[in-house]
């Protein structure tokens, strides 16, 4: 129908609408007095009924006019507008269609069996996966407070389930990271709770600090975390105090490094720099959400043995400035 079909319409309906509401009217007469002689309109009443008509004709014309001759359906139109939100990792358990299950209790202690799947969109266990940092599936288990860190690398069965050998070293709330790129999907962080049964002593979050001790190791910590942007940091290793050049690879590069949020622990995306030096510096770029706490663990290789390097970063706002939440939780 043309826009001057539907402005037509328009009023002829404005009409009908009148016209059946002022034969209500006569129905029921005002204040309950007794029906008029149907078809008996006053000149008032229609006189109104003709102005409201005539009224909702120009309103309905200016609209048009306004609308730029799209008529009134376009000038009355409601648009929904969906906004993409650009939520953390491992904040959930399902997404993209795909939903992480942990599938086995854990037990304090002693070593066990954890097993879980990953379904997909068609509610099957995933079986293929591609391979990135030079495994198919990267599990992080870190107990609620920050205070314990474990990467582990679980092994998949023909039938979709990873298993994987693992000892939670106290009673408490952790949480379970699956990072992993199925086979034509996208990369995907998803997030599962644990609970250790025993008696929980939480523990205050690290205290803020640059520099991290792993026995006779020393990482220093350079760069800032700015919400919003890329922060470039920059990993230094030493042994003994002296520097060390022959970092062996691990994972595809000299260094691994995950961050996590305290509060929700929201895993966030964290890049490596290429570099053929093996050391002493190791480079990442990390991206923030907020401003905030932050836990960064960064796993090096030196002597055929993979250890931890942790640290409680602030992330601040552009002109340096932290808010008061940020400050020293130290022990």
């Amino acid at each position: 129908m043309n826009a001057a079909g539907k402005l037509g319409a328009y009023v002829l309906g404005l009409a009908v609408v009148f016209g059946g509401a002022l034969g209500v009217g006569q129905v029921t007469g005002p204040g309950g007095d007794a029906p008029a002689e149907r078809g008996s309109a006053s000149p008032a009443a229609a006189g109104h009924a003709e102005t409201a008509v005539a009224d909702h004709a120009e309103t309905a014309a200016a609209d048009h006019a306004d609308s730029g001759g799209h008529g009134t359906d376009d000038a009355h139109q409601t648009t929904t507008t969906t906004t993409k939100t650009d939520t953390p990792g491992g904040l959930q358990v399902s997404q993209n269609g795909y939903t992480l299950s942990l599938l086995t209790t854990p037990v304090t202690g002693r070593p066990m069996d954890l097993t879980f799947r990953v379904t997909g969109p068609d509610q099957r266990p995933v079986t293929a996966y591609k391979v990135e940092h030079d495994k198919k599936m990267h599990f992080i288990v870190v107990s609620r407070d920050l205070t314990s860190f474990q990467h582990v690398h679980p092994e998949l069965a023909a039938d979709g389930t990873w298993k994987i050998r693992l000892t939670l070293p106290a009673p408490g709330a952790y949480r379970a990271f699956a990072d992993f790129v199925p086979e034509g999907g996208e990369k995907l962080t998803l997030g599962a709770d644990l609970q250790a049964a025993g008696d929980y002593q939480p523990q205050p979050l690290p205290h803020v600090s640059r520099t991290a001790t792993v026995g006779d190791y020393t990482v220093n910590l350079a760069g800032n975390l700015v919400p919003g942007q890329s922060s470039k940091l920059t990993l230094t290793v030493s042994k003994n105090g002296k520097p060390v050049t022959d970092l062996q690879p691990y994972l595809g590069a000299y260094g691994h490094l995950v961050a996590l949020r305290a509060g929700d622990l929201a895993y966030l995306h964290v890049h490596p720099e290429e570099s053929e030096q093996a050391g002493p510096e190791i480079t990442f770029y990390a991206e923030v959400p907020s401003v905030g706490n932050y836990r960064l663990f960064l796993d090096f290789q030196h002597d055929d043995q993979v250890r931890t390097a942790s640290f409680t970063v602030p992330a601040t706002l552009a002109d340096g400035h932290a808010p008061s939440a940020t400050h020293d939780h130290g022990h």
